[in-house]
């Protein structure tokens, strides 16, 4: 889904985030690189891949989700 700034406080426990809009200069990839939180913007059905709870390997420095 969209990030926007009400969520930011919600990147505080996150272990890394996968949101399917925005690029490198987006909010969310800005706020997770001020976090020091691994990010992969731009994932494209994401929301339609990745199920509540599953566990996922996300590398912010590649861009790649992997699926556990």
């Amino acid at each position: 889904p969209v990030f926007d700034a009400p969520m930011a406080p919600l990147f505080v426990p996150a272990a890394a985030l996968v949101v399917e809009t925005g690029g490198m200069l987006s909010h969310a990839a800005i706020v997770a690189r001020e976090y020091g939180i691994p990010a992969v913007v731009g994932a494209k059905d994401a929301t339609r891949v990745i199920r509540d709870g599953q566990v996922v390997t996300v590398d912010g420095e590649t861009g790649t989700v992997t699926l556990a």
